[in-house]
């Protein structure tokens, strides 16, 4: 199959018909998420990053709970999430998030964070003792952890794979080549350097890693990416559609269909990857508790 490179030479301004999306909403879920968030004064990326699958997600009774606050030290150019001077840590947030998920009586959970760069550790302390509090409170619950790049230390990374840890997902966000133009205080080699920290320091962890299609990229450089998560050993990979979240973040260069993502979730597969999920409304943290299910067979 032939991805149409000439396609992302310019930006797309129309959405096709097949961004639409019909779902059955439980409208009493949905609340009591949004006020238990709220009692807790709690954040989701679910909210701050304007995720597409919010309510189907809420409407089930599950968040990716965002730590160390909602505004990001970084300016990724696809980030929905506020960036900015961020405000003084919460001590309560730990504590706060483990009722959370034992309220909703949940068997597996994602924790997420902006990246705080102004922190010593790059917020490793923090989500730290929050994985510590929710095993304390609920120990059957198995924790996903998407961070940020800690500073890029590995140092900052021990004080998390420290604790009991499931999976560590860390996003590659997109091809190599948009690193400079999209994510320019991030690094390509650097987020597959934690990758391959973490696998062969804690072989039991599952590695987890995800990327956005629609960013300009062409079909041989999303071959050389996956080829990359392999060689680090990443377990898992999510890939999903670029949808701008607003008029002054980077423009969509190209809609795929989902015979394109059904192309490259083979690609993967063939790779070696234990598991790929790949479609238009695929993000990283989507239905994240039935893939750690299906991989963990392995």
């Amino acid at each position: 199959m032939n991805v149409d490179d000439n396609a992302v030479k310019k930006f797309v301004s129309k959405k096709p018909s097949w961004l639409k999306k019909t779902l059955i909403l439980n409208n009493y879920n949905i609340e009591l998420v949004e006020s238990l968030l709220s009692n807790l004064n709690l954040n989701t990326v679910c909210q701050s990053a304007k995720c597409p699958n919010i309510f189907e997600c809420f409407g089930n009774k599950t968040a990716t709970f965002m730590i160390l606050g909602n505004i990001c030290t970084r300016n990724c150019l696809f980030c929905a999430v506020e960036h900015g001077i961020p405000e003084k840590l919460d001590k309560n947030e730990p504590d706060n998030v483990a009722l959370a998920v034992k309220n909703l009586n949940l068997k597996y959970v994602v924790l997420t964070s902006v990246t705080r760069d102004d922190l010593p550790d790059g917020g490793a302390e923090h989500f730290a003792k929050t994985v510590s509090k929710i095993k304390k409170l609920t120990p059957h619950v198995k924790i996903e952890c998407l961070i940020p790049d800690f500073k890029k230390s590995f140092k900052n990374l021990d004080i998390l794979l420290n604790e009991q840890v499931d999976v560590l997902n860390h996003n590659i966000e997109t091809i190599k080549y948009n690193y400079k133009k999209i994510r320019p205080l991030a690094s390509y080699e650097k987020s597959l350097e934690i990758l391959k920290y973490t696998k062969d320091k804690k072989p039991n962890i599952l590695t987890k890693s995800g990327f956005m299609l629609g960013l300009g990229e062409n079909e041989n450089e999303i071959k050389e990416l996956l080829v990359d998560l392999r060689n680090v050993n990443c377990d898992i990979v999510t890939i999903g559609q670029y949808l701008s979240p607003s008029s002054s973040n980077y423009l969509v260069e190209k809609y795929y269909t989902q015979e394109e993502f059904d192309y490259f979730k083979a690609l993967a597969e063939n790779l070696g990857f234990k598991y790929v999920v790949s479609g238009i409304f695929v993000r990283s943290s989507y239905k994240a508790s039935n893939i750690f299910s299906d991989a963990d067979k392995f």
